[in-house]
């Protein structure tokens, strides 16, 4: 059997290996690169039981779980070695990041979302006069834009898959309303989503910024009704009928916008702070919003984050899904204009239902959910927690599997009152030290992964 043969594309990555193994199977050993991942839901779970409020939980759940400034760094480093690539056929292209990995949202072990943006070579095409001559590069021509994106990511796909250094698993889904290349590059452990003519993206996660960025209050909320969310199975990696982490984003900044006084402008408000160098329209859709902090007015809200997470389960625990959608370019309730169990508006693409996929039992098990966690949270109102924090309390308990996780719900909340299942749940909990409530007897597992 001959030798391997190398593909000479050469990456600006480098491994380390011993010069001399000590023996053959050592030879393949390397340096790896140090990948950043959360905390095990054990140690999460012991740093919020010892927490000195539910305030201190929400920001340490936060710190436990943000993208690293080195993360950050390591992404935008993957999006250069990609960059090199592209380049290969698109010369002057560039290859930026977007979604969470910029948007301050993101997670330590998220995806990495990259945008191909082409716009400086679509310059070069553009037709010039010289005289009495209109000049033009030669192009390609192709029936449509989305076409012309589908041949785009089909050819750095194959380039990809066989030519790109440490990128391994690549698939080219090209029929997706947005089409992608996804893959996984190996040198920096992230699984990366590439896509191209998405603009409207990168502006969402602009924005998205811009509201973390506005009060510390709004990040360290977002994360913890995620890993609330993924606790309970609400979310989930597979696409489906779950709700997804953007519609849960979506619906705190909307809350947050429902408070009194607010604590987030509306996007609305945000447009009519802008200026001309923030106009902005994409394919028809107005973009446009204030990009300076400085011009956006601090909130007189002084809520706490305890009772805003209260304030939360409350608010969408008697939402009315049935006829109400979610609306944060208004930041207010207006009748749904479509049956989907769930309407949350695309914030530009407002003809858009960023949430149409979630099913009408998913909406039921988060509201039931939702009134389960208010409940817990007015309890420990009543009874707090002695000095020692051995036992899940506050933000540690609401990441308890609960009793309403069956497919028997509907069922076993018409029998039993909320505050007796309840009830019944926290006194298991103090039965059972911590160690018992990581058993696996399908029962009770201790879950905090967001």
């Amino acid at each position: 059997m001959g030798t391997e043969a190398a593909i000479p594309f050469r990456s600006r990555v480098f491994n380390l290996k011993t010069k001399n193994p000590s023996n053959p199977t050592s030879e393949q050993s390397r340096v790896q690169c140090s990948i950043h991942a959360p905390p095990s839901s054990k140690k999460l779970l012991e740093l919020l039981c010892y927490a000195e409020s539910i305030d201190d939980q929400l920001n340490t759940l936060l710190k436990e779980l943000q993208l690293t400034e080195e993360n950050t760094k390591l992404r935008y480093l993957t999006c250069s070695l990609i960059e090199d690539i592209a380049a290969a056929y698109f010369l002057d292209c560039t290859v930026r990041p977007f979604g969470s990995s910029v948007n301050s949202f993101g997670k330590l072990g998220c995806d990495l979302d990259m945008f191909l943006d082409l716009d400086e070579i679509g310059k070069f095409s553009a037709n010039k006069t010289s005289g009495n001559f209109l000049m033009e590069f030669q192009v390609k021509n192709v029936p449509s834009e989305r076409i012309a994106t589908q041949k785009i990511l089909s050819v750095i796909g194959e380039c990809l898959d066989h030519f790109g250094p440490g990128c391994v698993g690549v698939q080219k889904i090209l029929n997706a309303r947005c089409p992608l290349v996804r893959f996984s590059h190996q040198a920096s452990g992230f699984q990366c989503d590439l896509t191209t003519n998405n603009r409207i993206a990168l502006k969402s996660s602009e924005l998205l910024y811009i509201y973390g960025a506005l009060d510390s209050r709004v990040r360290a909320l977002v994360f913890s009704i995620r890993c609330w969310a993924r606790a309970h199975s609400l979310t989930s990696s597979i696409p489906g009928s779950w709700i997804t982490n953007f519609s849960l984003t979506m619906m705190v900044i909307f809350f947050l916008q429902r408070r009194s006084p607010p604590i987030l402008p509306t996007l609305d408000s945000l447009k009519t702070l802008a200026d001309a160098e923030d106009k902005c329209v994409i394919e028809g859709h107005n973009c446009t919003f204030v990009r300076d902090l400085n011009k956006i007015k601090p909130s007189g809200n002084t809520e706490t984050l305890e009772l805003l997470l209260k304030e939360f389960f409350e608010y969408f625990g008697n939402f009315a899904f049935n006829k109400n959608s979610i609306n944060i370019r208004q930041g207010r309730e207006q009748n749904k204009p479509e049956s989907s169990p769930l309407h949350i508006q695309n914030p530009f693409e407002t003809s858009l239902n960023i949430s149409k996929n979630v099913s009408q039992s998913q909406l039921q098990k988060f509201v039931d959910l939702a009134r389960e966690s208010a409940w817990i949270l007015n309890q420990e109102d009543k009874d707090r927690p002695s000095s020692s924090r051995s036992q899940p309390w506050g933000l540690a308990a609401l990441l308890l599997p609960s009793v309403v996780n069956s497919a028997s719900l509907a069922k076993r909340v018409r029998k039993k009152p909320a505050s007796e299942r309840i009830k019944s749940l926290l006194e298991s909990i103090k039965s059972s030290g911590p160690e018992n409530a990581t058993s696996t007897n399908g029962k009770r597992t201790v879950s905090t992964q967001a």
